[in-house]
C-alpha cells in the first residue's frame, strides 16, 4: 500500500531537499490545465496521461524519494501504482492533494515554470536591470540611431513572431556571439522575449559578462509591443553567422572566466563526471546546453539536450529532483558558464564540465521515440463502423481542438477521466490522437479494463476529414470544468487576446509578492 504523508511532512521534506541534505521529487500528476490553475511552487509537472513516458527523464534513480499529489480525486493512487510498476521504490502521496495544501494556508501558484519565472522577477527587483517600454523602443526605431534588437527566445519562437528588425540570439548564446553581432561599443543593445523573464535574464547576462555597451531589457517583450497595437514581424530569418570568429571566441572565453571566478563556479573534469555517472546514491543530470543541431552532431553519452537559455527559463522541464547534481556542458565552456552562473543563483548544485565535451567518445543518437505499436483503422473503415453503430470513438486530442471539430458522437477523454467514460462491453474502441505516447498508455488501460479491440485512427483527425467524414462543431460540448488540460491565460496569450496578455504579465510581475519564507530561501541573486 502506498504511504500517505501530510502537508506538514511534505514541507519538512522540501526543507531538507532545499538544504541539499537529501533528494526529493515533488510531482504534480494532474493535467496541464489543473496544474496551471494552481500548484505547489516546487512541484514538477508530470501528468498521469504521460507519466510512464516522462518519469525516467525527471527522476532517473528508482530509489529517489517521490511525493505525488493530485486534486484529491484518486488519480494520485493510480499514478503511484504506475510508478511502482515502473520500479520506483519510495513513493508517497500527499494527503488531500492540492486542496489540502491550500487549506493549510499555503499558496497554490498559477501558471507554469514557477521557480524560473519568479527568479527572473527577483533579478530585476534586486539588480534593477535596465528596461525600456515598447513605446520607448518604437520611438528609438522612429528616430533611428545605433541600436540593435536581439531576441533571446528559441529560433522556433522567433520565427513565429518577433519585434520588427530583431535578430535571433537565444540567451545562452549571447555571451558567445555578442562581438560577432555587436561590433561597436557605442551600440545600444535591446534584449526581448515574448514576456518578461528572458528579456530580463538576457539583458542581465550581458551586464554580468561585462560588455561595454548599454544593455536594456524590453519590458513585457512582444506582448507589450502587441498591447500597444503595433505590428509584429512573422517568419523572420535573421540569425547569427554560423560559427564564431577566433577573436570573438577569445573575448567570450575571457569574459566567461571572469564570470566563473566572480560567481565561484565549480568545474569538474571528465574523470569526476564518470565517477558521478556511476554513483547510484545521487541523482545526476548531465545537460548539453548547445543548440539542437550541435547536440545531434555529437554529444556525450548520457547527456540530455536543453539550450542554456531554456534551461534557465524553464528549469522544471528538465530537472525533477531537488538535491540532485547538475553538470552543464558545451564545447567552449562559455554557454555552460552562462547557464551555470544562473542555476547556482536559483539554488541548484551545478557544475561546469571543464574543457567542454571534447571530441572523443561522442554519440549521435537522437532521443528515442515514445510512439507505441498500436493497431490502426483507416478512416473509411471507421466510417462503416460508425454507420453500423458498432464503435466507441475516444478523442484524446487537446480539448481546444475537440471543441472546434470532432467526429460525431466521439467522447473526449484524457487518462485520468477514462474510468468515467461508459463503453459497452465488446464494442470496438477507436482512438483519435495527436500524442501517440499518451494514446499507448490509454490503450494499455483499456486492455486492462477488459476491452479487447482497441485501435488508433490512422493519420488522425486529418485523415477522417480528407476522407469526407462528417464533423461536429460544438463549442458547448464540453463543460469548462471538464477541460482539465487547458487554462486560457497561459495557453492563448499569443493568440491576439489582449486580456490574456495583460493577465499573463500581471501574473509574472506579482510572483515575487506571493513567496513565503521557504520558497524565497532557495534564491540568492548576486550582483555582477
Amino acid at each position: 500500500m502506498t504511504v500517505q504523508i501530510s502537508v506538514i511532512s511534505l514541507r519538512e521534506k522540501i526543507d531538507a531537499a532545499l538544504a541539499n541534505t537529501s533528494e526529493l521529487a515533488v510531482l504534480d500528476v494532474r493535467e496541464g490545465g489543473q496544474y496551471a490553475a494552481g500548484h505547489l511552487f516546487f512541484a514538477t509537472h508530470v501528468p498521469y496521461s504521460r507519466l510512464e513516458l516522462e518519469i525516467s527523464d525527471f527522476v532517473p534513480r528508482l530509489d529517489t524519494p517521490i511525493v505525488i499529489y493530485d486534486a484529491g480525486d484518486g488519480v494520485a493512487e493510480r499514478a503511484a501504482a504506475a510508478l511502482t510498476d515502473e520500479g520506483y521504490t519510495d513513493v508517497a502521496i500527499m494527503e488531500g492533494g492540492a486542496p489540502a495544501w491550500a487549506e493549510a494556508g499555503h499558496t497554490l501558484y498559477e501558471g507554469v515554470n514557477l521557480p524560473s519565472k519568479t527568479f527572473g522577477e527577483l533579478v530585476e527587483h534586486e539588480l534593477d536591470t535596465p528596461r525600456l517600454s515598447a513605446d520607448d523602443l518604437a520611438a528609438m526605431q522612429e528616430r533611428g540611431g545605433d541600436f540593435i534588437i536581439l531576441d533571446g527566445r528559441t529560433p522556433e519562437e522567433y520565427q513565429r513572431f518577433n519585434i520588427p528588425g530583431g535578430i535571433s540570439c537565444p540567451n545562452a548564446e549571447l555571451p558567445l556571439r555578442f562581438n560577432d553581432l555587436v561590433t561597436n561599443a557605442e551600440t545600444t543593445v535591446v534584449i526581448n522575449c515574448a514576456g518578461r523573464t528572458r528579456s530580463i535574464i538576457g539583458a542581465q547576462t550581458l551586464i554580468n559578462f561585462g560588455v561595454a555597451n548599454e544593455v536594456i531589457a524590453l519590458e513585457n517583450g512582444t506582448q507589450g509591443w502587441a498591447l500597444g497595437d503595433r505590428e509584429l514581424e512573422f517568419g523572420a530569418k535573421r540569425f547569427p553567422p554560423n560559427g564564431v570568429m577566433a577573436s570573438t571566441l577569445k573575448k567570450a572565453r575571457a569574459r566567461a572566466k571572469s564570470v566563473a571566478d566572480r560567481y565561484d563556479l565549480s568545474f569538474v573534469d571528465h574523470d569526476t563526471l564518470a565517477e558521478w555517472q556511476d554513483d547510484a546514491s545521487r541523482t545526476l543530470y548531465l545537460i548539453d546546453v548547445r543548440s539542437h543541431n550541435e547536440y545531434l552532431g555529437g554529444h556525450l553519452p548520457g547527456s540530455r539536450h536543453a539550450p542554456g537559455g531554456q534551461l534557465v527559463q524553464a528549469t522544471d522541464r528538465w530537472i525533477g529532483v531537488r538535491g540532485a547534481r547538475i553538470v552543464v556542458c558545451d564545447d567552449t565552456e562559455v554557454r555552460a558558464v552562462c547557464t551555470a552562473h544562473w542555476l547556482k543563483q536559483m539554488g541548484w548544485e551545478v557544475h561546469v564540465l571543464a574543457g567542454g565535451i571534447g571530441s572523443d567518445g561522442l554519440v549521435h543518437n537522437a532521443a528515442p521515440t515514445s510512439a507505441p505499436e498500436l493497431a490502426t483503422v483507416e478512416a473509411n473503415e471507421l466510417m462503416s463502423m460508425a454507420g453500423e453503430g458498432n464503435v466507441c470513438v475516444l478523442d484524446l486530442r487537446p480539448s481546444v481542438d475537440f471543441q472546434a471539430r470532432h467526429i460525431p458522437d466521439a467522447k473526449w477523454v484524457v487518462r485520468p477521466n477514462l474510468q468515467e467514460v461508459v463503453i459497452a462491453n465488446g464494442v470496438p474502441v477507436v482512438m483519435v490522437a495527436d500524442d501517440l505516447g499518451a494514446a499507448g498508455l490509454l490503450a494499455g488501460d483499456l486492455f486492462r479494463m477488459g476491452h479487447k479491440d482497441v485501435r488508433l485512427l490512422a493519420d488522425g483527425m486529418g485523415s477522417w476529414e480528407d476522407a469526407g467524414g462528417a464533423v461536429t462543431e460544438a463549442l458547448s460540448s464540453l463543460a469548462p470544468s471538464a477541460r482539465i488540460d487547458f487554462i486560457a491565460f497561459t495557453a492563448e496569450r499569443h493568440g491576439g487576446n489582449k486580456n490574456h496578455m495583460r493577465q499573463y504579465l500581471e501574473w509574472e510581475i506579482n510572483l515575487v509578492n506571493q513567496l513565503d519564507e521557504q520558497e524565497r530561501s532557495v534564491f540568492a541573486v548576486l550582483a555582477p
